[in-house]
């Protein structure tokens, strides 16, 4: 029961958080360029300087926000449980 309650709580949270981190993202570069962000990065016919820029931006945004997320669901997890979930434990 444990497993199947890390799954949900550790997917949910970082699906969560890519999402809300992708919302944010959008806002930053339509601030930052006052354009929309590239739908399609990888469309030949968008610039190389915006899709290298906002693969590297997304990328590193929005895996920190699923790190994030995840390490506080583990650490509800674990405050519910009193142990780390099976599958972040060092055996």
């Amino acid at each position: 029961m444990k497993s199947v309650l890390w799954k949900l709580l550790g997917t949910g949270s970082a699906v969560l958080a890519a999402a809300l981190a992708d919302r944010a993202l959008n806002l930053i570069w339509r601030g930052a360029t006052g354009d929309q962000p590239p739908t399609v990065p990888e469309d030949p016919e968008t610039n190389w300087g915006e899709a290298l820029a906002w693969a590297a931006l997304s990328g590193a945004v929005i895996g920190v926000a699923r790190m994030l997320a995840t390490r506080r669901a583990a650490a509800y997890y674990m405050r519910s449980t009193g142990e780390l979930p099976k599958a972040l434990r060092r055996e």
